[in-house]
């Protein structure tokens, strides 16, 4: 008769989910993860082809939970200044998963821009004074947004620029009234289209 399994899937998920949240991604190894479960690392191999399997199914459900959390909340009513605030604010709550998910290239850049601009267009967007941009001029305004957004998170995030909410708020409509206005930018980096 086989052994009942002692530990689950979303055990580790969760364990794993804490090292990278408390150490980033340089400490995510299947000793670090079955310490903080306090047993063996032969439960997560038993779970996971390996190591980046594990870190693939974790980078993917950190980034849905995150996107949706993120994406939702709203805060001002306008939902491109909330997707803003709420980036910034997620990178000055949760400094260390930020920097692990985003800036130490751990999400495919190509993912996010996939996943985010679907979701730009069609709900933030949608029903707003920038829907009549044509689509030059809207994606000008995305990646104009996606660059402010991301500089202020990890200029904040590391005590660099110490800005209120109010001042997050009025820099980045002041900044998203410039963007709409000016011709378009060809922002379309080789860089970012990874």
């Amino acid at each position: 008769m086989a052994r009942k399994k002692t530990i689950t899937r979303d055990q580790i998920l969760n364990a794993a989910y804490e090292v990278v949240a408390k150490e980033g991604f340089s400490r995510f190894t299947a000793r670090n993860i079955a310490a903080k479960m306090k047993c063996s690392t032969q439960p997560i191999y038993l779970e996971f082809k390996n190591m980046d399997d594990l870190k693939n199914v974790l980078v993917t459900e950190i980034t849905n939970n995150v996107l949706t959390k993120l994406l939702k909340k709203e805060v001002t009513g306008n939902r491109l200044i909330d997707l803003g605030l709420n980036c910034i604010e997620f990178a000055n709550k949760e400094k260390q998963l930020y920097k692990a998910l985003f800036l130490e290239g751990e999400v495919s850049v190509g993912d996010i821009k996939e996943y985010s601009y679907e979701y730009f267009v069609g709900s933030v967007i949608k029903g707003t004074e920038y829907e009549e941009l044509s689509e030059k001029r809207l994606q000008s305004v995305y990646m104009g947004f996606w660059i402010i957004v991301t500089g202020l998170a990890a200029l904040t995030s590391s005590s660099i620029v110490d800005l209120s909410r109010e001042e997050t708020i009025e820099l980045l409509e002041n900044s998203f009234q410039i963007m709409k206005k000016q011709e378009p930018i060809d922002l379309s980096f080789k860089s970012l289209q990874r």
